[in-house]
């Protein structure tokens, strides 16, 4: 499979199916709200309903720096409920936190703590006595690796001592754990070799939780490491068990391009593979079901009280500093003694696409950009009399154009990103696509301040956790965004 099921920034999956109905959360890491989660009835085509991690009270303001906030999360649905575990870093010796809701849209209950389960990637199952187990990567001196133990999920209480389980088949960072009872076994789910190219996915499965675990033949059961597949860093898995009876399993990859070591822009996205069982043992058929890509375009011209879940904030809730204008459109203005960015962004979810911002910057200054962290972006400011182009490349901070600001009460910014059509040394590009800022004039024609090489906005050289992102951001005063359009690039 060469298509994410849900495209741009959407790493390690978790899904759970009601009835017919299958539900799928992701980690965000420094953005706010936190934790999106989809819905689908085919695993094919997702839609998102919303985010668990919404209020103070779930998920404190903090600094919003790159690879902080909310690490890997697991869904499950057990007596009614939908429960979600998961890590947040900033908290990260309280231990891991539970959360539970009637509706996978919330609201979602305010988490309770299990102390001592100190490490990430914790995953919850119940057993056929009715037995909530907690399984995650333990940190903990003493219990280093894949450790387990059964709790009280209403109120984050151990039932017994941790134990350790399997420490994988020898790969780097075993982590990612999931823990499945069918049958007479035991499962248990891990990813290894590292998030980078050498990712896999492993199962070991035993008799009892006692063990011991004994490593699939065939592992590892999915990996494209060493391979020139256009799909790299496969794992971090979770299976599903159909309506029908067959298996699926959701898991991430990324699609690195241009030259080597190549580089991936859009974060770690989910994809989706059938599952088979033979000898006891999953077995991936990757290419089971038939995914199109999708056209991820929209307009938003605000006009509603509560902003579209698509947008998100670094370290505090949009609505920190946006607010509906007193006429039409968002207003951005910070609040006093706000210490995280006013940065209102949006996944990328394309290879090649095209985002227009019309803002009233009359009375302040505002930014139309392209992120993948606050040192690692493309921008447009514009103020009341000029349009600056600027590029952040770590410490290198430069301005390389401006422009008198068009007449009129809004002027239209433009991000477009496209292949490349420059050649490198051995036929191919060198960079994985080309970032153009533009200003755009009331007769529709652009005026490009800019052409920049995409591998600067890319995980291979910014390092973390997440994907590029896209929107505005207030740089000092108020700043109204009257519409934001995004165009997928389609065939």
């Amino acid at each position: 499979m060469t298509t994410p099921v849900i495209a741009g920034f959407h790493p390690d999956p978790s899904v759970c199916r009601v009835g017919d109905t299958y539900y799928l959360a992701n980690s965000s890491f420094e953005y706010v709200p936190g934790v999106p989660v989809h819905r689908s009835t085919d695993l094919v085509t997702w839609t998102h309903i919303g985010h668990v991690l919404t209020r103070p009270s779930q998920l404190a303001p903090h600094a919003g720096t790159a690879g902080s906030g909310i690490y890997a999360p697991t869904l499950r649905h057990h007596g009614g409920r939908f429960w979600l575990v998961t890590t947040n870093i900033h908290e990260v010796r309280r231990g891991h936190l539970i959360v539970s809701a009637e509706n996978p849209e919330g609201p979602w209950t305010d988490p309770v703590h299990v102390a001592g389960t100190i490490g990430i990637d914790p995953d919850l199952m119940w057993d056929d006595a009715g037995v909530c187990h907690l399984t995650w990567a333990s940190f903990l001196p003493g219990l280093r690796g894949i450790a387990t133990v059964p709790i009280d999920p209403a109120t984050g209480a151990m039932l017994a001592e941790p134990r350790l389980l399997w420490g994988g088949t020898g790969l780097a960072a075993p982590e990612g754990p999931h823990l499945y009872r069918l049958g007479e076994w035991w499962y248990l789910l891990l990813a290894e070799g590292g998030t980078e190219r050498g990712h896999a996915v492993t199962v070991a499965r035993a008799r009892s939780l006692d063990g011991p675990f004994e490593a699939a033949p065939h592992n590892p059961i999915l990996t494209h490491r060493s391979t020139d597949h256009p799909v790299q860093n496969t794992g971090h898995a979770d299976l599903v068990e159909l309506a029908d009876g067959s298996w699926a399993m959701v898991y991430l990859g990324v699609r690195p391009r241009g030259r080597t070591p190549k580089f991936h822009v859009n974060g770690r996205e989910t994809f989706l593979a059938g599952v088979d069982w033979a000898d006891g043992w999953p077995v991936v058929d990757e290419q089971r079901f038939a995914v199109k890509t999708q056209d991820h375009s929209f307009t938003d011209r605000f006009e509603t009280p509560e902003l579209h879940p698509r947008w998100v904030a670094p370290g505090t809730s949009p609505a920190d500093f946006a607010r509906r204008g007193s006429r039409s459109g968002l207003l951005l203005e910070s609040r006093p003694h706000q210490q995280t960015p006013a940065l209102l962004l949006t996944r990328v979810r394309d290879t090649q696409w095209t985002a227009r911002a019309r803002m009233d910057t009359s009375a302040g200054t505002g930014r139309f950009l392209l992120r993948i962290d606050s040192d690692h972006w493309y921008g447009l400011t514009a103020d009341a009399d000029t349009v600056e182009a600027t590029v952040s490349i770590g410490p290198a901070v430069s301005t390389v154009a401006r422009i008198p600001r068009p007449a009129g009460g809004a002027v239209l910014l433009s991000i477009t990103v496209r292949d490349s059509d420059r050649p490198g040394p051995f036929g191919g590009p060198d960079e994985p696509d080309l970032v153009e800022l533009a200003v755009v004039g009331d007769d529709g024609t652009s005026h490009v301040l800019g052409t920049f090489d995409g591998r600067y906005l890319s995980t291979e050289v910014a390092g973390g956790f997440t994907g590029r992102m896209l929107g505005a951001e207030l740089v000092r005063g108020r700043v109204v965004i009257e519409e934001v359009t995004y165009s997928s690039h389609l065939g």
